[in-house]
């Protein structure tokens, strides 16, 4: 039962460490992103497509198409 104590109290020590370690590189700015912005103008934008429904739905309601 002693075993479990010890191990326990070591892993809790661990995944502090851990998260310290992870909490000062956040503040220090390790994951900062500083490639991305300067490229991002360089990415095309997508073209937005209308579905074929709301085509069909645009013609059947004007009334200059009529015949």
């Amino acid at each position: 039962m002693s075993v479990i104590y010890v191990l326990l109290i070591i892993s809790l020590t661990v995944a502090i460490g851990f998260f310290i370690a992870f909490v000062v590189s956040v503040r220090s700015g390790q994951y900062d992103d500083a490639y991305t912005p300067s490229v991002r103008m360089l990415f095309e934008d997508e073209i937005i497509k209308e579905s074929s429904s709301s085509k069909s739905k645009d013609k059947s309601n004007n009334p200059s198409n009529k015949n």
